[in-house]
């Protein structure tokens, strides 16, 4: 099972819709994953169990997995290409 850390500034907000966003992706997609919500200072300590990092803010830093900016889910503008690179890194 893959696990995506879904991140906003306060963990609330933005990350409440993306989050929604990404669970329906891997529904639709029927990828065995599970999605944590959480804050962007929270990710640097929890990447070491996760396989993808979607985050609705700049990353204030590198991590070891793969990391995603996801404000195409904020804006409305490419969530197609959005949702295909969370798919790609997800298939792999």
């Amino acid at each position: 099972m893959k696990k995506v850390l879904v991140a906003c500034g306060a963990g609330i907000a933005t990350s409440t819709v993306v989050t929604n966003k990404v669970e329906n992706l891997i529904k639709e997609h029927q990828i065995d994953a599970q999605v944590e919500q959480c804050k962007i200072a929270e990710v640097k300590g929890k990447q070491a169990d996760a396989d993808l990092i979607v985050s609705t803010t700049i990353l204030p830093t590198t991590y070891d997995i793969p990391a995603i900016v996801a404000t195409a889910y904020i804006t409305g503008i490419g969530m197609d290409k959005l949702d295909q690179k969370i798919l790609d890194e997800l298939q792999k």
